[in-house]
């Protein structure tokens, strides 16, 4: 940034170094040769500007333009701005140490600040702004006493900002702004440091309070220091010694306290920033200066009601108090703000605006901007029927109810008038036809017919209101209206055909009504259309004849939820730039719309609850959809299988090649389905190209996690692949795994059969994962135990086996999830073996019946064979040889006397009674 004072200071120099002609010395001119055969620029020659055109040999160096030399001929001034120069500084520079200004502002030069650049001991002016220099700044800077301008702004400089800079007695203007690596602190200033009087480090990384002594520079007249990581309170800073200060910017900072009201005394202060922080208590003026002319005070903990020594600010032309805590402001106090133009009192705790007598209102000031959204006002102020300068009038998200006034819409120079989210009833006849270009309207109770007294408004929404009926001849009055927005009304009846009249229409919504009939053939030939939602409402008959102009801008096209039939419009391979297409929830029978392919721009596709049949596959079509983010399939007759080479060109569902994870906007994929966030707080899907200074939300409903959500908001980086509900077979491609951006897969109710992908585990952000009520076999992989966002898992009723996968995410998730797979078990299914219950015996470490191919364990065969065999003849000799068997008779006998000696006795009787009996 450069301030006039800089300027001021370079012209002054300038003119007082003393230009003599031909008197430049013969080493100083062939130094200036050397060093313009040294620069390096962006374009072959420098034909753009004059001066270094002007630098050869046959003039007399100190003539050349950019040059400024002295009485004896040396060169001490070097103006090379805006001459295209790239690269580093060359050395050739070190030829002129008596240089006491150089200015190299607004080229391509790269690389560190040089460190010759310490033998320009005698410089007074600096200027290396808007390049690409980088490197930290050097602390010889402050060895220069006679420096009264640094301008070091828009470069890439970092590190920590020497503080010894600040205090040189000589420096007047000092401006690093842009440099958001450069940091440091401001130091304490000395009683007699008057030299200072513009301090700039707007969007820099300097950090800590303020010292009190900033109070010391009493020559200040400039002070940015916005966008920094300031904090603390300024309460204490002896801000009446700044008698010169006319600019103050403290805004996107971190300071707290109280406001000091010795700022608002200042005399020659003309706009005072203090936006962005954290201030709190109340507002006190005391001798209020009268050339204040912007006063931003918005988004702060200010509080209490504004003092009516507001109005002493005689020359203040923009009061902005947004987003306090402010409940009461005197609009009935002293009329002397006449040059007053621009009032945001937004997001308040505003009751109500004006209690004076009607006499006095003729006496308000003329106000051009007045915004007061999200208030608590009941009533529209009366005051504001007497301001015939009033341009742009936000009054949405108040408390009004009732009529809107038929005056409110008189004035010729009202531009934009926002009355949304409030209780308004009905609009006050008579209604003349007004020249306002902006009227919103939405979230409000209106009822009636559409109001058709606006044919200037290029900006009209009527939605979420209680309108019943649309004028047949509607079309003739949207002459001017780029964007016509109906939905979330009660109208009934036909689409009237003199909407095809307005030419200039670029988005028109009339989606959640109750509208029936068939879709005016001419509404989607209209050339510039580019968004056009019908949807969820009562619409019928053939979509097959739908006519899509050549040149179609159509980008947006939702016709889901309604009851239309037939065969997907050939014509819609003319949208080239169609990104949303949405025909869900109708009676379409078809194929797979295959001419969709050639349309590389499209990201949202849902063609669920339908009746579409046969494979996906398009065999003839090389045209891929790298910007896809949501396709919904589900509930069709889809049949075959998905081959893997399908998902390789969805690229917006991969990570970058570096291997990082896909970025979008500038936001990096993070977790977004939050479990405790509801789905209509995840941000605007924004176009660029519908932009027209409009947003447009789109709504789609998708199942995520096992229930329907309508998504009326969808952040950019949502991913959902959704082909539930069909009759898809064969195995699930193992390429999926590459998809480490999606958040919602759902394959369920299909009959794809094989083992669950082990590379599904790479999709490190899904969220939502649903293979139930497939035929899929084999284990769980457990590298699905690695998706830390993974809320919702299903895989019930396949025929999977084994011990389900330790894991964190398992732990969580209902026993519901994994039941119908018989050979399954192990939490959250079945009581873990440590509870008393032992596992399903396993062969090899595998459950019986598992699907895989049994090996044999011979070990274990070796073993049995040979006790079976050892057994076997042992007991087949004791049986069959007589005298083994004896012999082991006599044996066993043997040894058991010699155990127990006292069985002789009883076996001695028995075996002599045996004896007597068989004589």
């Amino acid at each position: 940034m450069k301030t006039l004072l800089h300027y001021l200071f370079l012209l002054c120099f300038i003119i007082l170094l003393p230009a003599v002609h031909s008197q430049c010395i013969k080493d100083q001119q062939q130094s200036l040769l050397h060093l313009k055969k040294s620069l390096q620029f962006d374009r072959p020659s420098c034909s753009c500007r004059t001066p270094l055109i002007s630098w050869n040999s046959s003039i007399d160096c100190c003539s050349w333009g950019g040059v400024t030399c002295t009485s004896n001929g040396h060169v001490v001034g070097l103006d090379l701005s805006s001459e295209t120069i790239s690269g580093p500084i060359p050395g050739s520079f070190a030829n002129f140490s008596n240089l006491r200004v150089l200015d190299l502002s607004s080229n391509n030069i790269s690389g560190p600040i040089p460190g010759f650049f310490a033998n320009f001991s005698n410089l007074r002016v600096l200027d290396l702004s808007s390049n690409n220099i980088s490197g930290m700044v050097p602390g010889f800077f402050a060895k220069f006493s006679k420096l009264t301008s640094l301008s070091l702004s828009g470069c890439r400089l970092n590190g920590t900002f020497p503080k010894e800079i600040f205090q040189v007695p000589t420096l007047q203007t000092i401006d690093l702004s842009g440099n958001f690596k450069l940091g440091g602190s401001l130091p304490e200033f000395p009683k007699n440091n008057g030299s200072l009087r513009s301090l700039i480090l707007f969007g820099t990384n300097f950090s800590g309070s303020l010292p009190d002594s900033i109070g010391n520079l009493k020559m200040l007249s400039t002070i940015d220091l916005s966008y920094c990581n300031f904090y603390g309170p300024i309460d204490s800073i002896h801000w009446e010694n700044l008698i010169n200060l006319e600019y103050l910017k403290l805004d996107k900072n971190l300071f707290e306290g109280s406001i000091p009201p010795s700022l608002f005394s200042l005399p020659l202060l003309s706009q005072l920033n203090l936006s962005h922080n954290q201030f709190s208590g109340e507002l006190v003026f005391s001798n209020v200066s009268s050339n204040l002319v912007t006063l931003d005070l918005s988004f702060n903990n200010l509080e209490g009601q504004i003092s009516v020594s507001i109005f002493y600010f005689r020359g203040l032309q923009s009061l902005r108090l947004s987003s306090n805590n402010f409940n009461a402001f005197p609009f009935n106090g002293p009329q002397q703000l006449k040059y007053l133009t621009n009032i945001d009192l937004s997001n308040n705790s505003l009751l109500s605006l004006y209690n004076g007598t009607d006499s006095s209102y003729s006496s308000f000031p003329q106000i051009v901007s007045l915004n007061l959204a999200a208030n608590k006002l009941r009533t529209i102020p009366y005051f504001l029927r007497n301001q015939s300068t009033l341009s742009s009038l936000n009054l949405s998200e108040n408390h009004i109810q009732g009529k809107i006034p038929h005056w409110i819409w008189s004035s010729n120079q009202l531009d934009s008038l926002n009355l949304s989210c409030n209780s308004l009833v009905t609009l006050e006849p008579p209604l003349y036809n007004s020249t306002v270009k902006t009227v919103d309207l939405h979230s409000n109770q209106l009822q009636g017919q559409i109001p058709i007294f606006l044919p200037f408004a290029k900006y009209l929404d009527y939605s979420r209101n209680n309108f019943r009926s649309i004028p047949s001849n509607i079309g003739d009055f949207l002459t001017n209206t780029l964007f016509f927005s109906l939905s979330s009304n009660n109208l009934h009846g036909l689409i009237p055909a003199s909407i095809c009249n307005a030419p200039n229409i670029q988005i028109l919504d009339m989606s959640n009504n109750s509208l029936f009939g068939m879709i005016p053939q001419c509404l989607t030939a209209i050339r510039d259309i580019s968004v056009l939602n019908l949807a969820r409402n009562n619409l019928t008959g053939t979509i097959s004849n739908v006519e899509v102009s050549k040149d179609s801008s159509l980008e947006i096209l939702e016709i889901g939820r309604n009851r239309l039939g037939g065969q997907v419009p050939k014509s819609l391979a003319n949208c080239t730039k169609l990104k949303v297409l949405n025909m869900g929830n109708n009676n379409i029978t078809d194929r797979f719309p295959c001419l969709l392919k050639s349309i590389s721009t499209l990201r949202v596709l849902v063609l669920r609850s339908n009746n579409f049949y046969g494979g996906i596959e398009c065999l003839n079509t090389n045209v891929t959809w790298p910007g896809l983010q949501i396709i919904d399939l589900a509930h069709n007759n889809f049949r075959g299988g998905i081959q893997g080479i399908l998902w390789r060109t969805w690229q917006k569902m991969m990570v970058t090649e570096d291997g990082s994870q896909l970025t979008i906007n500038g936001h990096q994929l993070r977790n977004i389905m939050d479990k405790s966030l509801s789905a209509t707080n995840r941000g605007s899907y924004r176009f660029e190209e519908v932009s027209l200074g409009f947003e447009y939300d789109i709504s789609i409903t998708v199942t995520n996690k096992g229930s329907e959500m309508n998504l009326v908001k969808i952040l950019s980086i949502f991913t959902l692949i959704d082909f539930s509900c069909n009759n898809f077979s064969g195995p699930m491609p193992k390429e999926m795994g590459e998809f480490k951006s999606l958040h919602s897969l759902n394959l369920s109710r299909n009959a794809f059969t094989g083992e669950i992908p082990s590379s599904f585990g790479n999709m490190g952000a899904l969220e939502c994962l649903d293979l139930s009520q497939n035929k899929l076999t084999g284990h769980i992989p457990p590298q699905l135990g690695k998706l830390s966002f993974l809320s919702f898992l299903n895989l019930s009723n396949n025929q999977l086996v084994g011990k389900i996968p330790t894991s964190t995410q398992f732990s969580t998730f209902p026993k519901d999830f994994f039941t119908g797979n018989k050979g399954l078990w192990g939490p959250p299914l079945t009581v873990d073996n440590n509870a008393g219950l032992s596992p399903p015996p396993t062969v090899n470490g595998r459950p019986p019946n598992s699907g895989h191919h049994h090996e044999v364990n011979w070990d274990l065969i070796s073993v049995e064979i040979g006790f079976t065999f050892g057994f076997g003849v042992a007991i087949g000799s004791l049986v069959l040889c007589k005298r083994w068997s004896k012999w082991y008779y006599r044996a066993m006998y043997n040894i058991l006397l010699k155990i127990f000696p006292q069985l002789e006795e009883r076996i001695g009787v028995h075996r002599r009674h045996v004896h007597i009996n068989q004589r």
